[in-house]
């Protein structure tokens, strides 16, 4: 199948959807951990109504499902750092954190696929940290946040790997539906550790109206609907130009955190400078990994 202009637009579509996803966390009133326990629950619904929609196959055999569910707490992991990083600090520094997801990828999956890392994957890694220097260096105000940040890029890499494992065993929809629910039946389940840690006052678990209409757009249009539309376009479009358009994910996200919050989303120019450094790197590494393939 040929891809036309409108597939491409609609993949930038998608990647919005998941840039907005940041300003949507910080939008939303109540904690992290509740948060994604919601977004998990209707996400885990969302997707059983698209899988019996289209006749999608729910079966998993016990090993497979044991493997999804062990991925689904570093799902869990990757939603709950992502969105306490732009509640303690903001949408931008979160954004910028996860934007080296693709550098963790690259160091990751030769070392689980136990192949030689690269000279490439060497100098992107200097660059993202050159990057992530500059804006620690400079009166930055946000260390933990963009440390949570970053965790979240490095578990968004992990999952992502071992993900495309699995889709060669299960098809991606059941995947996907068993780590939503996967995530959230442990986070249900840490809750009681949860609510002892010296900063937890109580559960928040009655969103506000508002709330409830953020959450969902975050599980059923960010989630559901974008993965669902993703793995259609798959078969038209290149993984290459995926990848490339996914990277874009942060552009679009500290774009749409600016607008949304205006003069407090507002960050020194050595952030900017750091953050161009850091999503240039990861943006022009599938071009050359991509260049160095075809000339090897």
């Amino acid at each position: 199948m040929i891809a036309t202009t409108r597939d491409y637009f609609h993949l930038h579509f998608l990647v919005f959807l998941w840039g907005f996803t940041a300003v949507l966390g910080k939008l939303i009133s109540i904690p992290s951990v509740e948060m994604v326990f919601y977004r998990t629950l209707l996400a885990a619904v969302g997707m059983a109504a698209v899988m019996w929609l289209f006749k999608k196959s729910f079966q998993i055999s016990g090993t497979l499902l044991l493997n999804v569910l062990a991925t689904s707490l570093i799902v869990a992991i990757h939603w709950i750092s992502f969105f306490l990083s732009g509640k303690i600090s903001n949408p931008s520094t979160s954004l910028v954190g996860f934007a080296t997801c693709s550098f963790w990828a690259a160091i990751l999956e030769p070392i689980l696929k136990r192949k030689k890392i690269a000279g490439i994957e060497i100098a992107l890694g200097v660059v993202v940290l050159v990057g992530l220097g500059i804006i620690l260096a400079f009166d930055f105000k946000h260390p933990l946040g963009l440390l949570l940040g970053v965790i979240s890029g490095l578990t968004a890499a992990w999952f992502s790997i071992i993900n495309s494992k699995l889709v060669h065993r299960v098809n991606a929809y059941a995947i996907t539906f068993y780590e939503m629910l996967g995530a959230c039946m442990l986070i249900l389940l840490f809750m009681p550790l949860y609510t002892q840690l010296p900063a937890v006052n109580q559960l928040y678990l009655v969103p506000t109206t508002l709330d409830w209409f953020y959450i969902a757009i975050m599980a059923w249009a960010c989630s559901v609907y974008a993965f669902s539309a993703s793995i259609n376009l798959s078969k038209k479009i290149s993984v290459f130009m995926i990848q490339l358009a996914l990277n874009l994910e942060p552009v679009y996200g500290i774009v749409l955190a600016l607008l949304v919050f205006g003069q407090q989303e507002v960050m020194n120019w050595q952030f900017y400078l750091g953050t161009v450094i850091v999503l240039g790197a990861v943006i022009i590494y599938p071009i050359l990994k991509r260049t160095q393939t075809k000339a090897s």
